[in-house]
């Protein structure tokens, strides 16, 4: 049975609220999963590396992985954690990380991370910024 004329508004305008709410809750997460990761890759550049562990340390990153992929998944695999690494080398400035991840994905960060200098890296930060706000 379709809904009559004012019903059918009524339907639309609430899978508007679900659809705006969805995104809302996309953007925290992962905003949330980009800091997360970020805090991870500080902890372990502070514990093992700034400690000069060396091959022991590349050694605790690799069994840390093995026990994070078992109970939290593959987001936590080798080289997931060594982008996260990275990522909190290149970006050691919590205030230059928490506004972009508020609107870009770790995806986004990934993709930059190969850049060669900071400013490469914020000038495509900035671009996606921008993009991401155009869409909505």
């Amino acid at each position: 049975m379709d809904l009559i004329i004012g019903d059918k508004l009524l339907y639309e305008e609430i899978s508007k609220l679900i659809e705006e709410n969805r995104r809302k809750i996309y953007a925290h997460a992962s905003g949330s999963t980009v800091l997360l990761f970020w805090n991870i890759g500080i902890r372990i550049n502070r514990d093992v590396l700034e400690n000069k562990r060396g091959d022991y340390g590349k050694k605790i990153v690799s069994m840390l992985s093995t026990q994070l992929r078992e109970k939290y998944g593959s987001s936590f695999a080798l080289r997931n954690l060594r982008r996260m690494m990275q990522f909190a080398e290149q970006f050691p400035d919590f205030e230059i990380v928490s506004m972009p991840s508020t609107l870009l994905s770790w995806s986004h960060f990934i993709e930059i991370l190969p850049l060669k200098t900071l400013e490469a890296k914020l000038y495509y930060l900035d671009d996606a910024i921008c993009r991401t706000v155009s869409r909505f």
